[in-house]
């Protein structure tokens, strides 16, 4: 419980911070998780390198200093994953530098905004808010299981009691910092697809055969074991915040 405070309390800051600071954590933690994907599908350590070194294009494409989230990047993403299909043959390992590099341009996204900060902090804390949600209302409820095959802790009472805490959050946020009521709405859906980004994490070290991604954290698995839920809820998120600038 001390570590993941202490995890949030350094991801506060950097958000809090943002430009360079916040850019240099997110790269960080990218570059982890994608030696964690490759571990996932059974790379060796020089395979680990070239799909780092692949992902490290965009990443610095999109320092504060450079272009930033410009959308040219999700071109530069495509490229890494072609990169790697074809030097590595191996469109799995491939797909990890769209799974990891995406969820970091959609943050840096968020955060240039206007309002970036509420907004980062909205995306961040409503997956924070459904896992402990999930792991205190499925501890105390119990009942039926979510996914048995995939991750038997999982149960629907713990499903639901997240999406419910993750929803007051964003309520909270809307009252206190004028979060728009729209992204208050999405709110429950984004809860189930953290979830989904947690099951599916889950399946893949099923099939590899671990525990947890990696050991960076010890206690708490690998990088990728706690942003499991960021990954796939980021960049709807970030769609759903630039929308109104789209249809304008």
């Amino acid at each position: 419980m001390i570590a993941s405070v202490a995890m949030i309390a350094v991801a506060l800051v950097a958000l809090y911070a943002g430009g360079f600071v916040f850019w240099l954590l997110a790269v960080i933690a990218a570059l982890f998780m994608m030696a964690e994907w490759s571990g996932l599908h059974g790379a060796d350590a020089k395979t680990k390198r070239t799909a780092q070194f692949a992902l490290s294009v965009p990443l610095a494409i999109m320092a504060p200093i450079a272009a930033g989230p410009h959308f040219f990047v999700l071109g530069l993403l495509g490229a890494a994953f072609f990169f790697i299909a074809i030097v590595k043959r191996d469109a799995g390992l491939a797909f990890g530098a769209v799974y990891v590099g995406l969820p970091v341009f959609a943050l840096l996204l968020i955060r240039g905004q206007a309002d970036g900060l509420v907004l980062t902090l909205w995306t961040l804390s409503l997956v924070w808010a459904t896992d402990i949600g999930a792991f205190f209302t499925g501890r105390t409820l119990g009942g039926p299981k979510l996914a048995p095959r995939i991750s038997p802790a999982k149960t629907w009472s713990g499903l639901i009691g997240g999406v419910i805490l993750a929803t007051l959050v964003a309520f909270a946020l809307h009252v206190g910092y004028g979060l728009p009521f729209r992204l208050v709405i999405a709110t429950p859906f984004l809860g189930l697809l953290a979830q989904g980004g947690d099951l599916y994490e889950s399946a893949l070290k099923r099939r590899a055969g671990v525990k947890d991604s990696g050991n960076v954290l010890p206690g708490h698995g690998g990088v990728l074991d706690r942003l499991d839920g960021v990954v796939p809820v980021a960049p709807i998120a970030a769609l759903l915040v630039i929308l109104p600038q789209l249809l304008a």
